[in-house]
């Protein structure tokens, strides 16, 4: 059986604080011009779109757009355009697709009639030759190199650490300059964080919820997509301010729930309902930073909310590697699934 180590999924989220430290250097200038004419001529709004792992890197640009630029971020669905061929009101919208590959049909018809429309068309794509790179009216290659494991990793922390350094770009005030200059460092740093606690407390079980809250919901929802992919778990994601509105029926004795926080205005709220979980005998395991014990996966403190989930992540990616070899899957060769898929 392989070591979790030797696996392409571990050693591709290992290299993703190489691959951000060099995208920040790389898309500088072209980042520095966009910010230039998007502040010189703002959208009236921001409309995402994107499938998988991709669309998890929209959730999470959904929020810093929304707090950071102040501008409504929408999400479009691709088939509305591909299959119903509806026609929306896009003029004076950037219209933002994330792709890994750049070239599932859906994604490409969606850029094309948002184009149409007169929206402008930012594409954030890992394949700089991709068919949805030359549709965009501006490429951010995400510069994650080859990705051969199944699994995206290191493809989707630099989606996301691409929404921040656009971000930065487009508020050109610097407030977010410290900010990024520190994230690939805390990533080499917070590869070593052990949680091999989620793989021993998960490696039997079939079902759990992935709880997080605003700039780590889109952190839930990826660790949940790569514990189906990966693990053979049949995990959900909520906000934690959306899981006692029914879900929690389910949460009872033994029930595994994984939390993310990061410290902001959301951190109570959901520590708060961790703690509930797990007064009521839930399976409970908390990454929030600087919270330690028995039930606690490590995260470090004193880092900025807006990256605490890409530290998360790639501790997540890490052992789910470890947990799918456990669970006695190859987390490179998910069954029935392939590395790009070319949805209609």
């Amino acid at each position: 059986m392989k070591d979790a180590s030797t696996t392409l999924m571990y050693r591709e989220a290992g290299e993703s604080a190489e691959v951000i430290a060099q995208q920040f250097a790389r898309n500088a200038t072209r980042l520095g011009a966009l910010g230039e004419q998007l502040r010189a001529k703002p959208p009236r709004f921001i409309v995402t779109c994107a499938r998988g792992s991709s669309d998890h890197a929209a959730a999470y640009a959904k929020y810093v757009f929304e707090t950071q630029l102040g501008l409504i971020t929408a999400s479009a669905s691709p088939s509305v355009s591909s299959i119903y061929d509806a026609p929306l009101a896009l003029g004076d919208a950037l219209f933002v697709a994330i792709s890994q590959s750049g070239k599932s049909p859906d994604l490409l018809r969606a850029a094309r009639a948002a184009k149409d429309a007169g929206a402008r068309v930012l594409a954030l794509v890992n394949v700089e030759d991709s068919p949805l790179a030359a549709m965009a009216d501006t490429c951010i290659p995400l510069h994650a190199g080859a990705e051969k494991s199944v699994a995206a990793t290191k493809s989707y922390l630099a989606s996301l650490a691409a929404v921040l350094q656009l971000t930065a770009s487009w508020r050109g005030d610097g407030a977010l300059d410290a900010t990024l200059a520190a994230l690939p460092q805390q990533l080499r740093a917070g590869w070593n964080a052990d949680w091999s606690p989620m793989v021993e407390g998960f490696a039997g079980v079939q079902n759990l919820f992935v709880v997080g809250r605003g700039f780590g919901f889109g952190a839930a929802l990826e660790a949940a997509l790569k514990l189906k992919e990966t693990c053979g778990l049949h995990a959900e994601a909520f906000s934690a301010a959306e899981v006692k509105h029914g879900p929690m029926a389910l949460v009872g004795a033994g029930f595994p729930v994984l939390f993310f926080a990061q410290d902001d205005g959301t951190m109570d709220n959901t520590v708060a309902v961790a703690r509930e979980f797990r007064a009521r005998g839930a399976r409970v395991l908390l990454a929030a930073p600087g919270v330690s014990g028995d039930d606690s996966l490590p995260l470090a403190s004193g880092v900025s909310p807006l990256t605490a989930p890409l530290l998360a992540v790639q501790s997540f990616y890490k052992a789910a590697s470890a947990l799918s070899l456990a669970r006695g899957y190859d987390p490179d060769v998910p069954p029935h699934l392939r590395k790009v898929t070319e949805t209609v």
